[in-house]
């Protein structure tokens, strides 16, 4: 403000008037003062004032850099727990898909038995019924037999007109049903 107030009362060329006029505002005690007090108030702001207050801004910035490590700290810690998360979830779907593929193999397993049991059951009772059937079939050619050796002893004596004993025409029938069965 001197320099813009000194340049312009320069330029009116009333400088040394300008300039008296200042020297006569001024006062150089005035001034001295002023510069003193100012000097002893930024030696006391610094002392006192400007220590705590780095101290304050020190313990802030410090406060802030905890902060921001704890939330690293925080999110790596978050993603470690997701990717643990994931993990787990990836194993439990391979573990439920052995499962079910495992029970599949065994449900086959099962169909294969049951119908080999089956099957097995199917022959034995087949085998069974032919038996039987066979065992039924001797016992009715037994009994056709009989029956016919009987009607053959009757035809025979009556033909004959007498009696031939029944031993020997029972031997001779037999003969001649193996003979008859033996051409077959």
């Amino acid at each position: 403000m001197f320099m813009d107030t000194f340049v312009l009362l320069a330029a009116d060329g009333e400088a040394a008037k300008g300039l008296a006029k200042l020297n006569n505002n001024l006062n150089l005690g005035d001034i001295i003062v002023t510069v003193t007090f100012f000097t002893i108030l930024m030696l006391l702001l610094k002392k006192f004032a400007w220590g705590p207050l780095m101290g304050i801004m020190d313990q802030r910035a410090a406060l802030i850099a905890n902060e921001i490590e704890s939330a690293e700290k925080s999110r790596a810690e978050s993603q470690q727990i997701l990717e643990e998360q994931r993990n787990l979830l990836n194993e439990a779907r391979t573990n439920a898909q052995a499962i079910v593929e495992n029970a599949l193999k065994q449900g086959e397993t099962q169909r294969v038995e049951i119908i080999t049991a089956a099957r097995i059951e199917v022959g034995r009772m087949k085998d069974s019924a032919t038996l039987e059937i066979a065992s039924e079939k001797d016992k009715a050619v037994a009994a056709v037999r009989a029956e016919f050796v009987s009607l053959s002893i009757l035809a025979a004596s009556k033909v004959l007109g007498k009696e031939i004993s029944e031993e020997d025409n029972r031997a001779l029938i037999e003969e001649t049903i193996e003979k008859a069965g033996e051409g077959r």
